[in-house]
């Protein structure tokens, strides 16, 4: 017979064994249930203080139990250790509870890389950016050394080349190898990003290995920075080296292909998917019909939709956008609810794509497809949201638009920028502006659209004083260079403002040609204030000729014939008039619709655009001539 003390030892041993491997059938299962059944029977032998069956149990209310039951089992353990904290820490942050989190954290009695991490990612997950660059500007206050985990979650994070190099250095003093796998591809993609291609390339060539995957963000890099032949080159030493391209890589490089536009590049990506058998794979398949479309060759993008054995949503997704940017809209919306019919569930993209095609179709219709959106659940998504504000600014429903925006939690640029640039399309530049200021707020740096959408709305509210002020300072404090949209726009102001020598001034100075739209303001305000500088009406009217001389330019050449006739230069009168029927202007046709039920009809000035027009003129002369009295 062996002591008592040992068979309580040995029966203590065959229980947490036994409760281990029950643990781990709970893990496979993942029944909540089982979870509980568990810990119900560990309380009930009295193993519950035991602190490694204690934390096991407390990891499986991490990975699928409630916040409740997860607090519980974490109180339940008399004796926690630094694992025990973390556990419960990761389970909080993996319910979504990242105050409570941030709570538990600050109560820890000690820390470790893991604790830090799991923060770290606990806020980067939740979108918050600077909370995570915080907390590891803490963690080096505190003493601990990042991990490879650590910084592999930074990288992702980066949006400024400085932050990026900095971080990069950091790497380098804490003597973390920053040339492995691991972190050598998320460097790689993080320069890629920035549109840092020698620092890219410089890390790829220092690796200790590479795989696929350091290839794939190599050809990736030189994609960000419009280099997309070099990119497809990438691809051809990659397959010379040895290495066998993935869906990814034969993905990206039909995208490539797309942007390029070349058809024939194109074909032969799509020859190597089908050679490495990678056409049935729906992320391939739908990057060729995307390619196919793009290269105006929307009926290989048929044939091969058609030729798709099973319909995947991305493929779907896919043609349907196809058939939008030709202009079949009818056909994409057909399309779509033959895929509901089927039973594939529309994502993001697909409401995104109907959303950027209501604009050729009855606006009711875009009301309908919000509605679905907000009953799948997409309404808090971003690349929904930024559609639904596009489209009720397309419709002039400037209040909708500001009030889903106003309704949004998280926010992009896109989406700012989608909503400054329609208020000040439609003339509230007051909103636009308060926008604009609460953006910088925020800490999102503009890009050239916000710039333009400001500068926009200043024109339309007559703030030349603002207006003035952030062209001025745009590339000093936004880090934005004034492009030729940001010109033309300023010169308006300028000359909507009166300051029409200023205008000229700057049309003169400026890098670029202005456009029409800009010279036509400045030759309008020539005429009514120059008080017969000829010389100067002469210079703008023909710069208009010059900018655009296929559209119709009666403007520029009847006013030079009146200030021809008002001075008596007969001569210059002939010329200009020989030129006015050398040039063959053609009159502009304006153009309107109008959507009736599930059909839109376009009319033009000079005739009626669709089918069964000739019918309608019949009928429009019948009841003429009823009214004339026709019927006696």
């Amino acid at each position: 017979m062996y002591p008592l003390s040992k068979q309580l030892h040995g029966l203590c041993r065959t229980s947490l064994s036994c409760f281990s491997h029950l643990i781990d059938r709970c893990l496979r299962s993942k029944s909540p249930n089982f979870a509980k059944s568990i810990h119900a029977k560990l309380i009930k032998v009295g193993l519950i203080s035991n602190t490694f069956l204690g934390n096991r149990c407390l990891d499986l209310y991490a990975r699928f139990g409630t916040t409740d039951d997860l607090l519980r089992a974490f109180d339940e353990i008399p004796g926690k250790n630094l694992v025990s904290w973390n556990v419960c820490l990761k389970g909080l942050l993996k319910l979504g509870e990242l105050s409570g989190a941030r709570k538990l954290f600050d109560e820890m009695p000690q820390r470790d890389v893991v604790s830090w991490n799991s923060m770290i990612s606990g806020y980067s997950s939740a979108g918050l950016v600077g909370s995570s660059m915080d907390m590891f500007l803490e963690m080096q206050k505190a003493g601990t050394r990042p991990s490879e985990f650590t910084y592999s979650i930074l990288v992702s994070l980066v949006s400024c080349a400085d932050h990026g190099k900095q971080i990069h250095g950091n790497m380098v003093i804490n003597k973390v190898n920053s040339l492995g796998l691991v972190l050598g591809n998320s460097l790689i993609d993080m320069y890629g990003k920035l549109d840092l291609l020698d620092s890219a390339v410089a890390v790829f060539i220092r690796m200790e290995e590479v795989d696929i995957i350091s290839w794939n963000s190599l050809i990736l890099a030189f994609h960000y920075s419009t280099h997309s032949l070099s990119a497809l080159e990438q691809l051809r030493s990659m397959m010379q080296q040895g290495y066998s391209p993935d869906e990814f890589t034969l993905s990206l490089a039909t995208t490539i292909c797309s942007n390029l536009q070349d058809v024939e590049k194109g074909k032969q990506v799509f020859a190597l998917c089908m050679k490495s058998g990678f056409l049935s794979n729906s992320i391939v398949s739908s990057a060729a019909i995307d390619m196919f479309s793009k290269c105006d060759r929307l009926e290989h993008s048929i044939q091969l939709f058609e030729e798709v054995g099973k319909w995947d949503i991305k493929i779907c997704n896919s043609m349907i956008s196809s058939y939008i940017s030709h202009g079949f809209s009818e056909v994409g919306l057909q399309l779509f609810v033959r895929v509901l019919r089927t039973g594939l569930g529309p994502t993001c993209f697909t409401i995104s794509s109907l959303l950027g095609a209501v604009f050729v179709l009855p606006s009711d219709q875009g009301s309908e497809i919000h509605s679905l959106a907000v009953k799948l659940g997409f309404e808090s998504d971003i690349v929904v949201v930024s559609s639904l504000i596009e489209m009720y600014n397309r419709f002039g429903l400037v209040d909708s638009a500001e009030k889903i925006f106003l309704e949004m939690s998280v926010r992009d640029l896109i989406t700012w920028n989608t909503i400054i640039v329609g208020l000040a399309r439609y003339g509230r530049a007051e909103e636009a502006l308060k926008l604009f200021r609460i953006l910088i707020d925020t800490g999102l740096s503009p890009d050239r659209i916000t710039v333009f959408g400001v500068l926009e709305a200043c024109f339309h509210g007559g703030f030349l004083d603002q207006g003035m002020y952030i062209f001025s300072s745009m590339k000093e404090k936004h880090g934005v260079s004034p492009g030729e949209e940001h010109y033309n726009c300023i010169i308006k102001l300028l000359v909507r403002c009166g300051k029409l020598e200023e205008s000229v001034d700057l049309a003169q100075r400026m890098p670029y040609v202005p456009s029409y739209e800009t010279l036509h303001l400045i030759l309008s305000a020539c005429i009514a204030q120059s008080h017969g500088d000829l010389g100067l009406v002469k210079m703008i009217a023909e710069a208009l000729m010059t900018v655009e001389p296929k559209l119709v330019l009666l403007l520029p050449y009847r006013v030079l014939l009146k200030e021809y006739e008002r001075r008596g230069r007969w001569e210059e009168m002939v010329r200009v008039g020989k030129l006015m029927k050398e040039s063959e202007t053609k009159k502009a046709v304006g153009s309107s619709w109008i959507g009736i039920r599930t059909r839109m009809f376009t009319f033009r000035a000079d005739q009626l655009q669709h089918h069964g027009g000739r019918d309608l003129y019949s009928i429009l002369r019948l009841l003429n001539w009823n009214l004339e009295g026709g019927h006696n």
